[in-house]
Formats: structure tokens, C-alpha cells, sequence
């Protein structure tokens, strides 16, 4: 889909900031550049829609140099978004989200309905088009920057550090939502960051660079299990907390099948003798279809028992949870960062499947820890 041939950008005094870089990039995938600051990458995504022309070499989308077309036409083409979103103060949401589609020639009710859509995607209420930026918050700024950028339906979505000027639970969250997003429309996407836990979590492979040219290309997995160099590996962190069984990867291998629930319309007694029977301090309330509906805690019932009767009066709805295929290593960065206690596991159907708690990742964290270092000791 994208295709880079020997590209080199050379500034003055000969100094290259992109030196020989071939890469080709499959229709559907999600690209991340990282490294230091100054290695080449920003420079590289913005040859693609040639905000900066390449000094030698060939790029091409669908088999196209970019070099033979109208750089406007191409920029139009081809989705762009930044750290500082650069929404319009004077102009609504649904006039933001429809910027390109006006220009390229949408008749007004396709602009407003594309819009209304987008917005349904990142679960925004409707009446949020009349808004101005202003009257958002930042991380509501930021997804309508990525739906400007989806607007015209490009193939091809270039990200400049859009998460970076984000709180991390706001950035946290929005990076969970895009790449959801991003797997159920199926762009291609080129994302810079210079945050190895946000490269982990979102590509489908990693271009590491140093210097302006590629030190090493592969999957999350393949980099973190086998660094091309010493470079790669410092820049990794040692630290960094990786499965250390090859055989571990999802959480539906890790979970516990067997999570306490209750239903909304038992009372709150009868959750607080569960909790005492199971010793736990947290219930997932689920419907009689086991679908997922939010849980309770023992603060939660601290603060509101002698106000509630039922379950139902007391239910948090605003859950973290995630599918059985999400990646252990995505799970374990959100219960850190987010320092909750555990994470419900769903299906498809939203319907309550399993549970990883801290606990559940204890075996995970002594192996890529202490593991190498028994295995050594048991061989001396």
C-alpha cells in the first residue's frame, strides 16, 4: 500500500536527517516510527504527504510516486493528525469534521450525515456538533481531530504524536478507543511517537531509527524478545515488563473463568455476605444474560447503605474491561497505570467471560524477573 525505495532527505552541509530508508507498508497496517529525538521520523511521515520533499529516492501509495501527483490533491488524500489538533475556534465540530469533504466538493446533507457518523464512532452525543472546540475537553478535542482526518475516507492516516499533550488516563483511554477503531475500519496508519509503551500497545510492527536510518523492523513481540543491538535494548528499557513465557499471550489464558457476580436486583446485603463468603471487596454486576453491567465495592457500599436497598442503586457503570483476545502485555500496562485491582473479561456480546486480577499476573511478573535467574542458579 505505502512504499518507501532508498529514500534519503539531505539538508544543507550535507547533513541527512532520512538516510536510505526502504520500507513497505501492507494495506491495514499500523505503522509505528520511534526513536530519539532528531533519529529521522517525524521527517519520514511528513515525505509521505510531502510537506517535506525527499531529497533522493522513491515513495509510493498503490503503486503511485507520490512525486508525480498535485501535493494538494495528495494531501487530501490522505488523513493527517497532530499533538496540537489544530481545530478551528470559529468554526462547529461538524464544520471541523467536515473540512475536507467541503473542499473536496460534498454536497452539504453528505457532510452533515458523514459527520453524525463519525461521531457515533467515538461515542459522542450528537448535539456535540453545534459545539465549538473550545467548549471540549481535551481528549473530546483530540478524537475530533482523528475524525477530521477520517472524514474523506483516506487509506492512509499519518499521526504525529497525537496523544502526547494528554493526561495519561485520557491518553490511556484514547488509545484503547483508536486502536479498536482503527481494526474496525481497516486504515492504514503511520504513527509517530517517541513512547515505546504506546508503540507496544498500538503497531502492528515497530520501525525503531537512529540517526535517520532503520536500526530495526518487527512486531512488538519480535522487538521485545530479540533487540537487533545494544541501542534497541536500552532504548526498550530493561525494565519493561514482558511475558516471559512465549506461550502466554492473551488474557482469556490467564483469567479466571469463574469471577463473584451478582444482578442488580438483589439487595445489598445479600453483596455484602457474597463478599464476605468469597473474600473479595469487588462484585461485577452482570444481567441474567451474564452481559456485563458495572460493579460495586465495599466503598461504594460504605458511602450508600443506609441511602440504598438494592444493588441496582448503588452500580458503577463506568468499567474498564476488555475482550478475551486483548494481549496480556496491553492488560498489565492499563491495571499499572491505571492502578485499578482487577479487569472483567467480555466476549463479543459484551457477556462477562473471566477476570485478571493483580494476582493473576503475579506468576508472569516473578518469570520476566527472577525467572532467568532461578533457571541459572538450578543449573550451577
Amino acid at each position: 500500500m505505502l512504499k518507501f525505495e532508498n529514500v534519503t532527505k539531505m539538508y544543507k552541509k550535507g547533513v541527512k536527517a532520512v538516510n536510505d530508508i526502504s520500507l513497505s507498508v501492507k494495506e491495514g497496517e499500523f505503522i509505528v516510527f520511534i526513536g530519539p529525538s532528531g533519529c529521522g521520523k517525524t521527517t519520514t511521515m511528513k515525505m509521505i504527504n510531502r510537506l517535506i520533499e525527499p531529497t533522493e529516492g522513491k515513495i509510493s501509495i498503490n503503486g503511485e510516486n507520490i512525486l508525480d501527483k498535485d501535493p494538494v490533491k495528495l494531501r487530501r488524500e490522505i488523513g493527517y493528525v497532530i499533538q496540537q489538533i489544530g481545530l478551528f475556534p470559529h468554526m462547529t465540530i461538524e464544520e471541523n469534521i467536515s473540512l475536507v469533504p467541503r473542499l473536496l466538493k460534498w454536497s452539504e446533507a453528505d457532510r452533515k450525515n458523514r459527520a453524525a457518523e463519525l461521531l457515533k464512532l467515538v461515542h459522542m452525543d450528537p448535539s456535540y456538533l453545534k459545539r465549538y472546540p473550545h467548549e471540549l475537553s481535551g481528549g473530546q478535542q483530540q478524537r475530533i481531530g482523528v475524525l477530521r482526518a477520517l472524514a474523506a475516507e483516506p487509506p492512509l492516516i499519518l499521526m504525529d504524536e497525537p496523544f502526547g499533550a494528554l493526561d495519561p488516563i485520557t491518553r490511556d483511554g484514547l488509545q484503547e478507543e483508536f486502536k479498536k477503531l482503527q481494526k474496525s475500519l481497516g486504515k492504514t496508519i503511520v504513527f509517530v511517537t517517541h513512547d515505546m509503551d504506546e508503540a507496544i500497545k498500538l503497531a502492528d510492527r515497530i520501525v525503531i531509527l537512529k540517526d535517520g536510518a532503520i536500526v530495526q523492523v518487527g512486531t512488538p513481540d519480535e522487538i521485545l524478545r530479540e533487540p537487533a543491538n545494544e541501542f534497541v535494548e536500552e532504548f526498550i528499557g530493561k525494565d519493561r515488563l514482558v511475558q516471559a513465557k512465549p506461550n502466554v499471550q492473551t488474557v482469556e489464558q490467564i483469567m479466571n473463568a469463574n469471577p463473584i457476580t451478582i444482578t442488580a436486583d438483589r439487595p445489598i446485603k445479600e453483596a455484602i455476605q457474597i463478599m464476605k463468603h468469597h473474600r473479595v471487596d469487588t462484585l461485577l454486576v452482570v444481567d441474567d444474560s451474564r452481559v456485563l453491567k458495572g460493579y460495586i465495592d465495599v466503598e461504594i457500599i460504605d458511602h450508600t447503605f443506609k441511602k440504598s436497598t438494592y444493588v441496582g442503586d448503588i452500580i458503577k457503570s463506568d468499567i474498564f474491561k476488555v475482550k478475551r483476545d486483548t494481549l496480556v502485555r496491553d492488560t498489565i500496562h492499563s491495571i499499572l497505570k491505571r492502578g485499578i485491582k482487577n479487569v472483567p473479561i467480555i466476549n463479543e456480546k459484551d457477556q462477562l467471560v473471566g477476570i485478571v486480577t493483580r494476582a493473576s499476573l503475579v506468576d508472569i511478573v516473578y518469570d520476566t524477573i527472577w525467572g532467568e535467574e532461578e533457571s541459572l542458579a538450578k543449573t550451577i
